[in-house]
Formats: structure tokens, C-alpha cells, sequence
């Protein structure tokens, strides 16, 4: 479907104008019906915008284009997840304001764009026909078989219909089929609530850990992650402890350089399951530093902070006199500092001994 149906029109600014490319990125196919290997060869010309798909935010599944029939659903789907996909960048890393980013999961393009983009500039000259032909049916299908829900308006500039707004959602997950047989059955409904109670914990741990920032500054999780409980849940449980103990051996700074050279090597790895190639990652990680810190004892727990003296921490927290407004608040304190003075006198005293 993809050979038969793919096709890019590449339109590029130069200094006297505009240069435009038509590309057929899968020329040539190979396969037999007597072992499951497949040839497919991409046209040189193609390569660069496909090795360039993550920074420029077109990634897409491909098992989401294999369903669609339409070229017009294609080359649609692919536009709309250009700007989901930078919705979802930029909802974590930031750059952008509100609104702007905003504009991404709801992009507007105008008619013009819209038929140069289709390549439906001298067909159906009509809006009614090309609305028909093309967008309705378009949005339609890939509602239907990608994991986008989308849904237009039409932005009228006086009697003409002068551009489209799309909303673009995320399906969720779908329910057990056999949902509504559990949850008539009490001891599912009792275990469910515990189930519930523990899994909002977690979820809750997940969301306000630093780790969490950490996984999306580096792009190893993105928002549709965060907005997964499942996702989440399985961080929170089987992940941020083992982050946990290479914080006590290399403090929050090694945490970060692990999950750096983490993102360095998740290049072209398709991550269905976030959970497990995070822990399998940090799982191979543990034991090279505590081989480390067998063989170079002066790196073990360089991070961890020296326990503190009563004093010190007497002065973080009591206040000084000046700042004191009543004479009741400066007799409780006098009382405080009498108290700690003798718990100190008496730390001295049993370290002379």
C-alpha cells in the first residue's frame, strides 16, 4: 500500500523563489513466498527527509498508514502528526507559549495550502465537492484507523470558506471486553478498590518525582506517557528505586548522565514498552557501579550529604532576636536556645569522654 499510495511533494524556499520536488519514495520491492524476507528500496532522493523524521517532528506509525486507503488520508494523517507530534515536544520541553503550542493539537491550514498540499489545486474546483472528495472523507478514515480522533470547522473570510481548523485528540486505551462481567462480581469490585487506591498513589509518587523531569527533559517519556497511569505506575514501582540507589552512589547528577547516555542510544529503537527498557537500562547499569566503587572506594557515595551537628541545625531553623516582635515569642525562644544549648554542652562533653 505504501509503494502503490505514498508520495511527497517537497516544496522548499530559495533565493529567487521556490523549488519543488515530487518524490516516489519506494521504487522497488522484493519478496517470496518461500521465507519472510523483504527487499524494499527507498530512492536515494527520499533518505535525507527520513534520517531527518525525529528532528522534524513527522514521525509517524506506519502501522497507522498501512490502514488508510486513501493518498488524501495519507498525506493528511502526516500533516496532523507533525503537529501532534510537536504538541507533545513542546507540552514537555517547553519553548513555546501557551497558545503556541496550543496551535499544534488544534493546526489551522488555509484552503490554498490545503489543495496545494492534496495536489487538488485544478480538481474539484467546488468547495462542496472537494470537501466531500477529500477532507471529509480523509478525517473520517483516519478517525477510523489511526489512533487520532479528528474533527474540523471551516473559517468562513466573508462568503468564502477561507481556511480549516482541525482538533486533533489521542484515543484512549480500550476497556477489557469483559469489563462489565468483572465489575458485577464483589470480590473483583473490593480488590479493584485497593487496586485503585495503590495505583493513584503511585501515580501521584510518578508525577512529583524529580526522575519524571529528568525522563522528559531527555525525551525518554513524553506527555502521552505522563497522562498513562499504567505507564506511570510501572515507573514509580519498578524503575525510580533502582534510580534510587545510583542517587545514593552518584547523587541526582548521576542519575542524569545515566539517562543522557540512555536517550544516546535510543536512536531508532521503537520503545512499546517504556517501563521495561528503562529498568532493563538501569538494571545493566547498577552493578558496573558497584564494581566501581569496589575498585575506586573514594567515588562511593561522593555524593551523600555529611550528617549535620545539632548546631547546624539549630541556626537553619531558630531565628534571630531582631526578628522576634513580641516578648512572649522572644521568652519561648530564649526557653528553646536554653534547651538546645544544654543538648549541645552535653554533645561536648561526650565527645571529650
Amino acid at each position: 500500500k505504501m509503494q502503490k499510495q505514498a508520495f511527497f511533494k517537497i516544496k522548499e524556499k530559495k533565493d529567487k523563489g521556490f523549488e519543488f520536488e515530487n518524490i516516489v519514495p519506494i521504487p522497488y520491492v522484493k519478496w517470496t513466498d518461500y521465507h519472510d524476507e523483504v527487499l524494499i528500496r527507498f530512492s536515494p532522493e527520499i533518505i535525507p527527509y527520513l534520517v531527518n523524521l525525529k528532528k522534524n517532528f513527522t514521525q509517524h506509525a506506519l502501522s497507522d498508514i498501512a490502514e488508510l486507503n486513501s493518498k488524501y488520508s495519507i498525506i493528511l494523517y502526516r500533516w496532523l502528526s507533525m503537529n501532534y507530534n510537536q504538541y507533545e515536544h513542546y507540552s514537555v520541553k517547553g519553548g513555546r507559549r501557551e497558545e503556541q503550542v496550543e496551535s499544534y493539537r488544534n493546526p489551522s491550514i488555509s484552503i490554498r495550502e490545503l489543495r496545494e498540499m492534496t495536489d487538488t489545486i485544478k480538481e474539484y474546483s467546488r468547495f462542496q465537492s472537494f470537501e466531500n472528495r477529500v477532507l471529509k472523507n480523509a478525517v473520517v478514515e483516519i478517525t477510523q484507523h489511526t489512533s487520532f480522533n479528528v474533527s474540523y470547522e471551516k473559517v468562513k473570510k466573508g462568503r468564502s470558506i477561507d481556511s480549516i481548523v482541525f482538533h486533533i485528540a489521542k484515543k484512549p486505551v480500550a476497556k477489557n471486553e469483559y469489563y462489565k462481567q468483572e465489575e458485577q462480581d464483589p470480590v473483583y469490585l473490593e480488590n479493584k478498590a485497593d487496586r485503585e487506591v495503590k495505583q493513584q498513589a503511585l501515580f501521584t509518587e510518578a508525577m512529583q518525582s524529580p526522575y519524571t523531569k529528568l525522563l522528559g527533559e531527555k525525551w525518554l517519556i513524553n506527555v502521552a506517557d505522563m497522562q498513562n497511569i499504567s505507564t506511570m505506575t510501572g515507573l514509580a514501582e519498578k524503575v525510580y528505586p533502582l534510580y534510587d540507589e545510583l542517587k545514593e552512589a552518584r547523587g541526582l547528577k548521576g542519575v542524569e548522565t545515566h539517562l543522557s547516555y540512555v536517550a544516546s542510544k535510543q536512536e531508532g529503537y521503537s520503545k512499546r514498552n517504556v517501563v521495561k527498557y528503562l529498568k532493563t537500562a538501569i538494571e545493566g547499569y547498577l552493578p558496573t557501579v558497584a564494581l566501581q566503587d569496589l575498585e575506586q572506594p573514594e567515588r562511593a557515595n561522593y555524593k551523600k550529604p555529611k550528617p549535620r551537628t545539632l548546631e547546624e541545625v539549630a541556626k537553619d531553623f531558630l531565628p534571630e532576636y531582631e526578628n522576634i516582635t513580641t516578648e512572649t515569642e522572644k521568652e519561648e525562644l530564649r526557653q528553646i536556645k536554653a534547651e538546645i544549648d544544654k543538648k549541645l554542652r552535653g554533645e561536648v562533653s561526650q565527645k571529650s569522654h
